[in-house]
């Protein structure tokens, strides 16, 4: 007879780490809501626009191959397909064979795809200065930092990034 092990007990948070959880839980989607609030009226486009605009408008030759662009964002390419579809309706991007070995698709940035990331970008570098980095000490902001890249590190989403944009599509 097998015998059956009883669950785990909980490990319960203590007040300072429920106090941490609380914060976090209230005030990502207060930010995020602000920014992309901004985002929508300043410019007209989504997140998800602005996401995918401002990646191709760091790389060279303003194009990427699809698989990796849904890597990088961390998406499904289900998810990528979608919003390239509604993007490519819009005219900021198109989507090209690649001639090299046909087996995979380039999502390019279009010459409206270049002037929305780059009327929206001081919009919306601005927005995130209102509501994050112009709230918080350098102090606060290096910590940020310091979390972020440990939780991305811990969940495993340490994909190689290209190379650290400047400019107007920094601030993505």
């Amino acid at each position: 007879m097998t015998e059956v092990s009883e669950p785990a007990r909980p490990r319960w948070l203590t007040e300072s780490e429920q106090d941490a959880w609380y914060a976090w839980r209230r005030m990502f989607p207060l930010v995020n809501a602000e920014i992309a609030r901004d985002l929508q009226q300043d410019s007209g486009l989504s997140e998800a626009d602005y996401d995918v605009l401002s990646v191709l408008g760091s790389t060279d030759g303003h194009r990427m191959r699809v698989t990796a662009l849904a890597a990088l964002m961390s998406w499904s390419r289900s998810r990528l397909s979608h919003q390239l579809t509604r993007m490519e309706q819009r005219g900021l991007v198109r989507r090209e064979e690649v001639a090299a070995d046909r087996r995979g698709a380039e999502v390019v940035l279009t010459a409206d795809g270049v002037a929305a990331i780059t009327g929206a970008a001081p919009h919306h570098v601005e927005s995130v200065r209102r509501h994050l980095v112009d709230v918080l000490t350098p102090d606060q902001l290096r910590a940020l930092a310091e979390i972020g890249d440990t939780l991305r590190h811990t969940l495993g989403a340490t994909r190689k990034q290209p190379a650290a944009a400047t400019g107007p599509t920094a601030a993505r």
